[in-house]
C-alpha cells in the first residue's frame, strides 16, 4: 500500500497532504504539530511534505489561506441579497454551518496562529477574518446611512458575536445551529432596527 501512495498524481497527493494536516493541525495546533507525524499520518516520507510546502510552515499557510478563503466566500454570499434582517439572519447560519460541517478548518482557525504574530502577539486567524468579512458589512452599512466612521464598530461586534457563539457551540453541539442562528439573527436585528444615527452613553462619561 506505501508504495501505491508514493505514486499518487501530485494534485492527489497536495490535496491528501492537506487533509491530513488539517485534521493534525486542528488536534495538536500549529506548535504541537510535527512533520514526521504528519508523514505518519499521509503514509509518506518527510522529504514529500518538504516537496509539496517547502515544510510545516507551508503546509500550514496552504490550509488557513483555504479555509479563510472558504469560510469569507460563504459568508459574502449570504449577504449578498436580501432584507438587512435576512442578511444578517443568513451571515450568521452560513457561518455556524461552516462551524458544523468542517469542524477541523474551524478548529484550525479557531487557534492561536503564528501567522498573526507580527502584531507582537499570537492572536485568532478569527480576528482576521473579522476584519476581511467586515468590509462587506461596512459597505452596507454605509448605504443604510449610517457613520461610515462607526460602521466597522458594527461590523466587527456582529462577527465577534457569531464567530465567539460558534466557539460555544463546538463544546454544547446543540441546538441546531439553524436554531442557533434565528436567535443570533432576531438579537443582532432587533439592536440595529432601533440603533440611533448617533448613540449617546445613557448613563453619561466617566
Amino acid at each position: 500500500m506505501g508504495s501505491k501512495n508514493r505514486r499518487l498524481p501530485a494534485l492527489e497527493r497536495r490535496a491528501q497532504l492537506i487533509e491530513v494536516g488539517r485534521g493534525v493541525f486542528a488536534r495538536h495546533g500549529y506548535e504541537g504539530t510535527s512533520v514526521e507525524e504528519i508523514a505518519k499520518r499521509a503514509k509518506v516520507s518527510k522529504p514529500i511534505i518538504y516537496e509539496h510546502f517547502g515544510g510545516k510552515e507551508g503546509l500550514y499557510a496552504v490550509i488557513v489561506d483555504r479555509e479563510m478563503e472558504y469560510v469569507e466566500r460563504r459568508i459574502v454570499e449570504a449577504i449578498s441579497s436580501g432584507s438587512p434582517r435576512e442578511r444578517v439572519e443568513r451571515a450568521s447560519l452560513a457561518f455556524l454551518s461552516y462551524v458544523r460541517d468542517h469542524p477541523d478548518g474551524f478548529a484550525v482557525l479557531s487557534q492561536d496562529s503564528p501567522l498573526t504574530s507580527s502584531r507582537g502577539t499570537m492572536s485568532s486567524l478569527l480576528n482576521d477574518m473579522a476584519e476581511r468579512v467586515g468590509d462587506v458589512f461596512v459597505s452596507s452599512f454605509k448605504e443604510a446611512g449610517y457613520d461610515p466612521k462607526a460602521a466597522p464598530i458594527y461590523a466587527n461586534a456582529l462577527i465577534g458575536m457569531v464567530t465567539f457563539v460558534g466557539k460555544w457551540w463546538t463544546e454544547k453541539r446543540k441546538p441546531n445551529v439553524e436554531e442557533v442562528a434565528k436567535h443570533i439573527g432576531a438579537l443582532a436585528w432587533m439592536g440595529l432596527r432601533h440603533l440611533p444615527k448617533r448613540p449617546t452613553l445613557e448613563a453619561g462619561s466617566a
